[in-house]
């Protein structure tokens, strides 16, 4: 048996790119249907009960109008505010961005000294200190956190502005906290975060371990989907998966900036209003 039926994915914009990037290269059979919500951007200075509601509203347009099979929050502060509350309200397989990204925090710290970064929201959410309280708990190993939000972070991802003068100012001014810690294991809680990765390696030294959330929820996708009837059949050689790509915003500009970050997949984009 198999499922060929799309997987759903959304961010407040740009950031999930890197864990539908991510998807495609580790899941090469299955089928994506990605939402960036950019007419709403950025989720981070929002309520965790307004992203709450967002969340939902995309959740249940992705499984309505698209039959998707599964839903990936690719967005951090979006599992924070609302992740369990989309696993109890819906019967698909819902998984975000946080916990598989806090195991592999652990095991990349030899110290225990570990630092997160993230929005104002997620941060201030509390999710990944509870995640890696529970984690360090589990794996029975004695941790030292620190977290900084990191507010502009997004916004110059969302501009396609990378490695400006400004950007490096403003990352040595942010992860300040993180490098007098001396940790040894950093978190890049927003998947907007992997697109700034060099100059985050830059500030914190190469001694630190950068660890993706984008990543490992890739992994965390396929052990849900491998060996069960939600797995893709494999396709033909030579066969892609036809991905669709939505905004809720300038579809014209999510194109365009979209393509650069994800790559040739994203061919064109869709307009969308689920409202």
């Amino acid at each position: 048996m198999a499922d060929n039926r799309p997987i759903g994915m959304f961010d407040s914009g740009f950031g999930g790119l890197t864990v539908a990037r991510a998807t495609i290269d580790l899941l090469p059979d299955e089928q994506l249907v990605y939402l960036g919500d950019t007419g709403r951007y950025p989720y981070g200075p929002r309520s965790l009960d307004e992203v709450r509601k967002f969340s939902e509203e995309i959740t249940r347009f992705l499984i309505e109008e698209h039959d998707v099979k599964s839903v990936v929050v690719a967005c951090n502060t979006a599992s924070a505010a609302a992740l369990t509350h989309l696993q109890e309200t819906f019967d698909r397989p819902v998984i975000g961005v946080i916990e598989a990204g806090v195991e592999s925090l652990l095991v990349a710290s030899e110290s225990g000294r570990v630092g997160v970064i993230g929005t104002v929201g997620t941060v201030s959410s509390g999710a990944y200190q509870k995640a890696i309280v529970d984690e360090a708990a589990k794996q029975r190993s004695d941790v030292a956190l620190t977290c900084a939000a990191c507010p502009g972070f997004v916004e110059f991802v969302e501009r396609g502005q990378f490695r400006t003068d400004q950007v490096r100012v403003l990352a040595e001014r942010l992860l300040a906290p993180i490098v007098d810690a001396d940790v040894d294991a950093l978190l890049l809680g927003c998947t907007h975060y992997p697109f700034l990765a060099r100059i985050i390696s830059e500030v914190m030294g190469r001694g630190v371990v950068l660890v993706s959330s984008a990543d490992e929820t890739a992994f965390a996708l396929r052990r849900t989907l491998h060996g069960t009837d939600l797995a893709a059949s494999p396709r033909n050689p030579g066969e892609s998966p036809n991905h669709r790509f939505l905004s809720s915003g300038d579809v014209a500009w999510f194109e365009e900036l979209g393509r650069q970050l994800l790559g040739p997949e994203l061919l064109e984009a869709e307009r969308c209003d689920w409202t």
